[in-house]
């Protein structure tokens, strides 16, 4: 069942404060030291690629070559949010601007070959960064704290995402 704000102030009334306060202070730890380390892995490629980069990067990996219109959309951001993070991408040749095969005025934007080589370095990176941190969890630890994270993400962004307007009566 979705929540409301007054859903969620009541839940802070009747249930444990002190676990909640917890939570928001270890939400605020989190995301501090994940900027502070951008979670850039280990060895040479540690900090080497921003948030922003690497998610417009694994997007278009993921989802392939797209619009500048829909790769903001898949993201939930702005497109002048994500012309300024690409520019330099292009600039630094990670991210290739070719023009739609339909129609040749529109803009695609995809990984080039030494986009996908340098995502796959940071991946490599961040996923060992991941073991390192982890070594000590069991994989059922693991699995949980990714299904608890995912289901937090989902929660957070369906708050950032404003609900549907019904379309207007005529």
């Amino acid at each position: 069942m979705p929540t409301t704000p007054d859903m969620s102030m009541d839940m802070t009334t009747v249930g444990d404060t002190g676990l909640l306060d917890t939570l928001q202070h270890e939400v605020a730890v989190f995301a501090r030291r994940a900027e502070q380390t951008r979670l850039g892995g280990v060895g040479q490629v540690r900090n080497s690629m921003d948030r922003a980069a690497y998610l417009l990067l694994n997007r278009l990996d993921n989802e392939g070559p797209m619009g500048v219109k829909a790769l903001a959309a898949s993201m939930g951001i702005d497109s002048s949010t994500v012309t300024r993070q690409v520019a330099p991408l292009v600039e630094a040749g990670l991210v290739k601007r070719t023009s739609h095969p339909e129609d040749g005025r529109a803009v695609v934007l995809q990984l080039s070959p030494r986009g996908t080589h340098r995502l796959a370095e940071v991946r490599t990176s961040r996923r060992q960064l991941m073991a390192e941190l982890t070594q000590d969890w069991t994989a059922g630890e693991r699995e949980e704290f990714c299904a608890l994270l995912t289901r937090f993400n989902t929660a957070l962004s369906a708050r950032m995402t404003p609900p549907a307007q019904p379309p207007a009566v005529s």
